[in-house]
């Protein structure tokens, strides 16, 4: 099978793809999804979370399984159904007894989903309290606040979240630890 990972000691050797790993990457490369296929590979939690593995450099099948508790076959499947779409890409690739190694990376830093129709599920608000529920306890700030105000002040909030999460993409380090943030600032049907 050329398409697998091989079972040896050297799969958390040093990666250095011949294309190009994450970090490399423009800060605003950013993938609009548009396309069913697209839409679809974004829906799945795992797909969502094996793009996140992605997020910290290329990985092969086994690596991103041996990550996210998946099982080889599983890892192998929706890695493929990320690749059909246009989401990640093999990035390198190396022998390791007889086998050929493929290591996978994304094909931008960002994604951006259209918004949902509505009563249709929001898929990046999913992932996210899917992602905030499985995190291990620690610091965190969640709350949900309720306010009424104007279209001036609505767009005036609006600005200045922008430009936090601004601040917040320029202070990355990519030596830190991960930490997410999830932002749903919107006005809901009101029940008055």
């Amino acid at each position: 099978m050329t398409d697998s990972d091989a079972a040896s000691g050297e799969l958390n050797a040093p990666v250095h793809p011949t294309k190009r790993p994450a970090d490399d990457l423009p800060p605003d490369v950013t993938l609009e999804l548009d396309t069913e296929e697209q839409l679809r590979a974004v829906s799945s939690l795992v797909r969502h979370r094996i793009l996140g593995v992605l997020r910290d450099g290329p990985a092969t099948i086994t690596q991103t399984a041996q990550k996210l508790g998946l099982a080889k076959g599983s890892s192998s499947y929706h890695l493929r159904l990320l690749e059909r779409a246009g989401l990640v890409e093999v990035v390198d690739t190396r022998k390791v007894r007889g086998v050929t190694e493929r290591y996978y990376g994304r094909t931008s830093r960002g994604l951006s989903l259209p918004d949902p129709a509505p009563g249709e599920p929001d898929v990046v608000m999913r992932h996210a309290v899917a992602d905030l529920e499985a995190a291990p306890p620690g610091p965190r700030l969640v709350g949900l606040t309720h306010v009424r105000i104007d279209a001036a002040a609505f767009d005036e909030f609006s600005a200045r979240l922008t430009a936090l999460v601004e601040e917040l993409k320029s202070a990355a380090d990519p030596a830190a630890p991960t930490a997410n943030l999830a932002i749903a600032f919107y006005r809901p049907e009101d029940h008055r």
